[in-house]
């Protein structure tokens, strides 16, 4: 189905728009990314493209004159990782949202040199965007460049994108998959704990938590503010959990894999936690979910799990560097 603009047609609506752009040329590029620009800006919308700089260079030049008008920002410092990338996000619709005005984001994620843990657990961002964003009046295009995305990071495009869009032509993707269905089908790589992995608990005491966090945290290498922030996080986490009545206890098990110290929470919280809880970073108002989002900006990752009434969280920390041991 055509339409007239990328922000109509399939899988679309008044609230959050999330497409996707598989490109394989500059010019199939700036077929989709340069009326998409050039609507917003007559339209008064702010428009923002967060790409590579030879897009963001490819982009000014189409737009001539009104290249000063278009909001810029190299994606690869846009949020290094999922949790900094949602916030970016939010940051800009705060900063640049009016009422009664939309805004546009040409959001292209980088894949290159990333693990395959990486990559899972962008795929699973791109697929909570449409839910993390619900609502919020922001029409987004994520493009994927096809000479250099893996195979597979394009088939995900189309489960996490409701439509495709190629150059005016905007098309629903039948691949596309609930994001919470999607992200309970694609974990990220998980190594099983170990043996001899160190436990605690279960326990309904935030106190023994955070002395076990330390002394394993310590053993790990991890010295001054490096330790303790990673013990802060592994308590947000507990927090969270430990919140549930009438009796909560939370079981903790750590263990260290080749440059990354990690804890593993089992609990049972008041309610199940939906896959992408706390990636949204704290509002004006308390929100339980406020400590979970802590614990993901203080961690590599934050695998959130669900087992019937029985929740799992992973935390990957960094280890200490090398340098640091000199």
């Amino acid at each position: 189905m055509a339409g007239t603009d990328p922000g109509t047609g399939p899988g679309t609506g008044p609230g959050f728009v999330h497409q996707a752009c598989l490109y394989g040329t500059d010019e199939e590029f700036l077929a989709t990314a340069l009326p998409f620009a050039l609507d917003g800006l007559a339209a008064g919308e702010p428009v923002l493209a967060a790409t590579t700089p030879a897009n963001i260079e490819l982009l000014r030049r189409a737009l001539g004159e009104r290249a000063g008008e278009l909001d810029t920002a190299e994606t690869a410092y846009f949020g290094r990782r999922p949790v900094e990338r949602v916030a970016a996000f939010l940051r800009y619709h705060d900063r640049r949202s009016r009422p009664g005005r939309r805004l546009r984001i040409l959001a292209e994620p980088v894949w290159g040199g990333k693990s395959a843990r990486q990559i899972a657990e962008w795929k699973r961002m791109e697929s909570g965007l449409n839910v993390l964003l619900a609502g919020l009046p922001v029409r987004m295009i994520c493009p994927y460049d096809t000479r250099t995305v893996p195979g597979d990071v394009a088939h995900a495009a189309r489960a996490t994108h409701p439509a495709r869009v190629d150059g005016r032509l905007v098309t629903p993707c039948a691949e596309f998959t609930d994001p919470a269905a999607y992200a309970a089908a694609v974990p990220p790589p998980r190594l099983p704990a170990p043996p001899g992995a160190a436990r605690a608990g279960p326990t309904a005491r935030i106190a023994e938590i955070r002395s076990f966090a330390r002394e394993r945290a310590g053993a790990g290498g991890l010295r001054g503010e490096r330790l303790g922030l990673a013990v802060l996080g592994v308590c947000e986490a507990a927090g969270y959990l430990l919140a549930s009545e009438p009796a909560p206890r939370v079981a903790v098990r750590a263990w260290e894999e080749p440059g990354v110290l990690v804890y593993e929470l089992l609990g049972a919280p008041v309610r199940p936690l939906p896959a992408f809880a706390g990636f949204r970073p704290p509002g004006a108002e308390p929100h339980p979910e406020d400590g979970l989002w802590l614990a993901r900006t203080l961690s590599e990752s934050l695998d959130v799990r669900m087992r019937g009434s029985l929740a799992r969280l992973t935390l990957r920390l960094a280890g200490p560097r090398d340098a640091e041991r000199w």
